[in-house]
């Protein structure tokens, strides 16, 4: 049993982190489907929902009314939720016409964004976080592929700034997304990619439905779009930057938040999982969102069973001490903080790779009790 147990899930951890991102990669190779992409400049609503976010808000509005795009074609609607301190003050400072600021009575992220949207006016929403600041010509390059009537939904670029005295588990968090960042290119290459990433991403407002509790706002939104038969591309050249998680505490929490939500947004959109109706898209979505998520399940158990048969065979003792050193390392990069040394490649991935782990198993969890995560509490550095 302890054989079949270990080849079982090394079969399955495997074929997540090697044999799916092989077969996206070669797809986009042999089966492409190029969309179209031209300078058009449509209107667009860019939706912000912001809690206690006084610290960054007034400069993410500065930003956007600073981007190469017509100012009589942009509309910003920041939603305030049940913000206290002064987020509602700040985005308005500018005093420009173009800025509509909702006050509005803490409802949780989804009930702003609905709100938001309900007063936007704008063919295109884009959507993004009070955090993230776009390159100059963002927006254009955003909407871009918009002029192929097949694209429902844009998926922009999420890039880190550049390193200071962050956690070692930043790092690592910037070397996954530079990994994750080819995946999408492949998958849009091919297809559709698989969901957008909050920062930047923006959808035709024909086909946007209200976002309900409990899930990522950006996942079921994004996704909307393939439920309704478009495409959803990527754009790498449609850049949002901002800061990784200034600690290992403060990344932990918001992977829990993120992938709680995200795993309710699959359960939500199951329907995509059908190979019959979505074809290779399903096969993306399970192996991304759900295998992806839940890798700490044979991880665990590639352990134990690696243990047992440690004495069993040279095989197994190898998988044993391999597993050892990367947990080792991980849990040193971890109890190391911001200390130089953590920024270290070697313990750098391993820390980031055992704290998704870790946070993947409370998020499952997290859905197995139906405990939901409706509101969110920004962390930045210093808070």
């Amino acid at each position: 049993m302890s054989r079949l147990l270990f080849w079982a899930a090394a079969g399955l951890i495997s074929y997540t982190y090697a044999l799916f991102p092989a077969l996206v990669l070669a797809r986009a190779r042999l089966r492409p489907r190029v969309h179209r992409s031209a300078p058009i400049t449509p209107t667009v609503s860019v939706v912000i929902a912001a809690h206690e976010e006084e610290a960054v808000i007034g400069d993410k509005v500065e930003n956007l009314l600073g981007l190469d795009y017509p100012a009589e074609k942009l509309q910003l609607l920041i939603a305030s939720d049940g913000s206290t301190d002064g987020t509602v003050a700040a985005a308005r400072a500018r005093g420009d016409e173009r800025v509509e600021v909702l006050d509005l009575p803490r409802t949780g992220k989804a009930g702003a964004l609905n709100s938001a949207v309900e007063r936007a006016t704008g063919e295109i929403l884009v959507f993004s976080d009070a955090n993230s600041m776009f390159a100059p010509d963002a927006l254009r390059r955003l909407v871009a592929p918009f002029a192929d009537p097949s694209v429902g939904g844009v998926a922009g670029d999420q890039r880190y700034l550049p390193e200071g005295d962050d956690a070692g588990v930043a790092k690592g968090e910037r070397g996954y997304w530079d990994f994750d960042r080819a995946i999408k290119q492949a998958e849009s290459a091919a297809g559709n990619v698989i969901s957008a990433t909050g920062a930047i991403y923006a959808v035709r407002r024909s086909l946007f439905g209200p976002v309900p509790d409990g899930v990522t706002d950006d996942f079921a939104t994004s996704t909307a779009v393939i439920a309704q038969g478009r495409r959803l591309v990527f754009a790498p050249d449609a850049v949002a930057f901002e800061a990784v998680g200034a600690s290992a505490e403060i990344e932990y929490g918001r992977k829990v938040r993120v992938m709680t939500r995200g795993l309710n947004g699959v359960v939500l959109r199951r329907r995509l999982l059908d190979p019959r109706r979505h074809g290779f898209y399903a096969v993306q979505l399970l192996s991304h969102k759900v295998l992806r998520r839940l890798m700490a399940v044979p991880l665990l158990v590639l352990v134990a069973s690696s243990m047992r048969l440690a004495r069993r065979g040279p095989l197994y003792g190898l998988a044993a001490t391999a597993q050892g050193l990367v947990y080792g390392l991980g849990a040193t990069g971890l109890l190391l903080g911001r200390h130089a040394v953590s920024r270290h490649r070697l313990l750098a991935l391993p820390a980031y790779f055992c704290l998704v782990n870790l946070a993947s198993l409370q998020a499952a969890a997290n859905v197995v009790r139906r405990r939901p995560v409706d509101r969110w509490q920004p962390r930045r550095e210093g808070s």
